[in-house]
């Protein structure tokens, strides 16, 4: 790959919640190759679950994740029958072996499950696996559907922390991305989750979107930051037209460039800080008391398919449609589409259709491009001690980055590589450096601000 030394605002590359990141997955990873990597799961091991709800009752223009909507409840309450059957499966497979530590609902929209499919599906988790007792239960909510039925549902099925997709409050936005809910609608929420025991809160906001401005934004943060959310994850909107069809539907000609997009990302976030929020990683804020805020002090932060997470867990097993499992030997997806992993799952198969399996030399620029995206820093020494010879040229790519004039986006302090403060908007381009498979592939990125 050819060594960079320069980047911009407007490039467009990965996220990197994952390395080698899904463009890169392929059909090699199998159901059996994952039962083998179920097999080797160590005695006594803590693993995390991810369960995706590929449903909505609306769609929202500027989502990009696995989605589709109906107004039918059918269709769901038969993917729901599906994703415990596969629970099951799995469960199965893992046996008593290992505990699980953390569980996260998301989608779509979890919360578009009935009471008692909620139910039904915290159930079938309790009786297929060995939840610790301690176990971090996350739900992704989406205001618009929650009545006091679903509150007291996830409250039944033990959730200890709810994430609130709020994206803007400013009517004029809303009504451009196809998400209309108020303030007040959200605010009730968020007493609703208080008032039932949830101990932690998370809002979701977007800067970048159609005829967002800094003025604008500024308003749904203050609003935002008068919930006192326990944290914020403010996200770059993501336009993958190419990707997700719907994103047409938004006008073009109203996003805000790259530089507008930049000075929004700065703006939200020193606004943030100012209320007493510690900024973790590249786009997420919490509570000095917050678990990710202590971990992230104490170098203990992680990065995965949920974005920035305290999950110390080394094996992460993705149920239902499209799904994204981790194991310590590689990546492997579900089944995109809903009537094939159906088939799949309801005579006790697995779901996998893809995936891929780590080489040495991913597992070392993994690791690399990890800690740029938590700590903004890595350590060339433990990089040698770790991967050995491997550490080499990824060292070498640090060195030029620090070495670029007249602006380098990498500082060398000893054996250490850091990421100055003012380029660590930039660390999604900075990581792309380390990317082995970037440059090798077809795939369309968003812009990395």
């Amino acid at each position: 790959m050819e060594d960079r030394k320069t980047v911009r605002l407007d490039e467009a590359v990965p996220r990197y919640t994952s390395y080698p990141t899904a463009p890169h997955f392929h059909a090699g990873v199998t159901g059996a190759t994952v039962r083998s990597w179920i097999d080797a799961i160590p005695d006594g091991d803590r693993l995390s679950l991810y369960l995706h709800v590929p449903f909505c009752d609306r769609l929202c223009w500027f989502c990009a994740c696995h989605t589709k909507q109906t107004r039918q409840y059918d269709p769901v309450a038969a993917y729901v029958g599906s994703l415990c059957r596969e629970i099951e499966t799995v469960g199965a497979l893992v046996s008593a072996r290992a505990s699980v530590s953390a569980i996260h609902f998301g989608g779509g929209s979890p919360t578009m499950l009935s009471p008692a499919d909620m139910h039904r599906l915290g159930d079938a988790l309790r009786g297929s696996f060995n939840l610790a007792p301690d176990a971090e239960i996350s739900v992704e909510i989406d205001p618009n559907d929650m009545t006091d039925d679903r509150l007291d549902a996830l409250a039944a099925i033990g959730m200890t922390r709810a994430s609130l997709g709020v994206q803007d409050f400013d009517p004029k936005v809303q009504a451009a991305i196809n998400r209309e809910q108020s303030f007040e609608s959200t605010r009730g929420v968020v007493e609703g989750l208080r008032a039932r025991g949830v101990g932690s809160v998370n809002l979701d906001l977007l800067y970048g979107l159609p005829h967002q401005t800094c003025d604008t934004l500024a308003a749904t943060v203050r609003q935002a930051l008068g919930l006192s959310p326990d944290r914020i994850a403010l996200f770059g909107y993501a336009h993958v037209p190419w990707f997700k069809k719907h994103q047409t539907m938004i006008p073009e000609e109203a996003l805000p460039g790259a530089q507008d997009r930049y000075a929004q990302a700065l703006m939200a976030a020193a606004l943030i800080e100012a209320a007493g929020n510690e900024r973790i990683g590249l786009d997420h804020f919490a509570r000095p008391d917050d678990a990710m805020a202590v971990a992230a002090r104490d170098g203990r932060l992680r990065r995965n398919f949920q974005g920035y997470t305290e999950d110390a867990c080394e094996t992460l097993i993705g149920l239902g449609a499209s799904s994204i499992s981790r194991f310590r030997q590689g990546h492997a997806q579900n089944q995109p589409a809903t009537g094939v992993y159906h088939r799949m799952v309801d005579d006790g198969g697995l779901a996998t259709v893809r995936g891929v399996a780590f080489t040495a030399d991913d597992h070392a620029r993994g690791w690399v491009i990890e800690n740029l995206m938590c700590n903004f820093a890595f350590d060339a020494r433990e990089a040698r001690q770790r991967f050995g010879a491997l550490a080499a040229p990824l060292v070498a790519i640090a060195a030029g980055l620090a070495q670029a004039r007249p602006d380098p986006v990498l500082r060398r302090e000893d054996d250490l590589f850091v990421v100055p403060e003012d380029h660590r908007p930039l660390v999604r381009t900075i990581a792309a450096r380390f990317d082995a498979y970037l440059e090798t592939g077809q795939a369309r990125h968003s812009a990395a601000v």
